[in-house]
C-alpha cells in the first residue's frame, strides 16, 4: 500500500519531469529531404523552420518549388513531433506521453494510421538476395531454448514511443 507520503513525493517528482517537457520541445527538431535531393528542411517541434537548402538545380522546378519546400517543411514537422515525443517519453514513460498525445489531439506520428511500417528483416534479406542475383537463406528455426533466452533478457524499457 501507497503511503501519502509516497503519493506527494510521486506527485512532485511528475510535476518537476512535466516543466522539463518544455525545454525537450525546444531541443526536438526534424530534418527532411525530397526524393530528389533538391530541398532539403529542418523544422522544430513547434514548427519554426530552423534551415531550409535548395540545390541551384531547384531553379528547374519552376512553379513546383513552393508546393515541394511546404512538403519537405510538413515531413520535417513530423520527424520533429516525433523527436520531441521520444525525448518526452524517456522522461515521463510511456503513458504519460500517450496521454499527452491524447490532450493535445496531436498523435505520435508512429502512431498515425497511414504510417507506413516499414518491411520484416526476412523481406529485406528476400529482396536483396533477389538483387544481387542469390539464393535467399532459408528462414532460421527458431527453438524453445532461443525463445526463452530471448524473453529473460528482454528489457522492456527498449519500448519507446515511435515503435
Amino acid at each position: 500500500m501507497i503511503t501519502t507520503r509516497q503519493l506527494i513525493a510521486q506527485a512532485r517528482a511528475r510535476e518537476e519531469a512535466m516543466s522539463k517537457v518544455d525545454e525537450l520541445m525546444a531541443a526536438a527538431s526534424g530534418t527532411a529531404h525530397d526524393v530528389d535531393g533538391q530541398v532539403e528542411a529542418t523544422v522544430d517541434a513547434r514548427g519554426k523552420l530552423l534551415r531550409l537548402w535548395l540545390a541551384p538545380s531547384a531553379v528547374n522546378l519552376g512553379e513546383q518549388v513552393g508546393p515541394r519546400v511546404v512538403e519537405v517543411a510538413q515531413a520535417a514537422m513530423r520527424e520533429a513531433t516525433q523527436d520531441a515525443y521520444n525525448r518526452v517519453a524517456l522522461l515521463l514513460g510511456e503513458d504519460m506521453t500517450f496521454m499527452i498525445e491524447q490532450m493535445t489531439g496531436m498523435p505520435a506520428p508512429a502512431r498515425a494510421e497511414d504510417d507506413d511500417p516499414g518491411m520484416t528483416v526476412e523481406e529485406f534479406q528476400r529482396l536483396r538476395a533477389e538483387r544481387l542475383g542469390a539464393e535467399p537463406a532459408p528462414p532460421a528455426a527458431a527453438s524453445v531454448e532461443d525463445e526463452d533466452d530471448y524473453w529473460d533478457s528482454f528489457d522492456p524499457a527498449s519500448l519507446r514511443s515511435d515503435r
